[in-house]
């Protein structure tokens, strides 16, 4: 996947990390000529995609959710 997002303005955010994903980012960083950063970034950037809001599922989640409103008729609008 190619990633050609710029980004903005960073924030520094501080991680743990185990050991073992530590050793695992680095070897992809040595191979693909990445800083640990820019693939940390990468991977958020892929999951927050993943896990974008489903706007159809959020309206289906609400709908109706206020059976009881009293709207008023369309005549009613006008008279201010």
């Amino acid at each position: 996947m190619l990633y050609t997002v710029l980004y903005m303005a960073a924030i520094r955010t501080q991680i743990y990390l185990t050991e073992a994903q530590r050793e695992r980012l680095d070897e992809i960083g040595r191979r693909q000529g990445k800083s640990l950063a820019e693939l940390v970034r990468q991977a958020v950037d892929k999951y927050l995609s993943e896990h974008a809001p489903d706007a159809r599922a959020a309206l289906d989640a609400t709908f109706g959710t206020v059976p009881d409103l009293d709207v008023p008729s369309r005549d009613e609008w006008d008279d201010g």
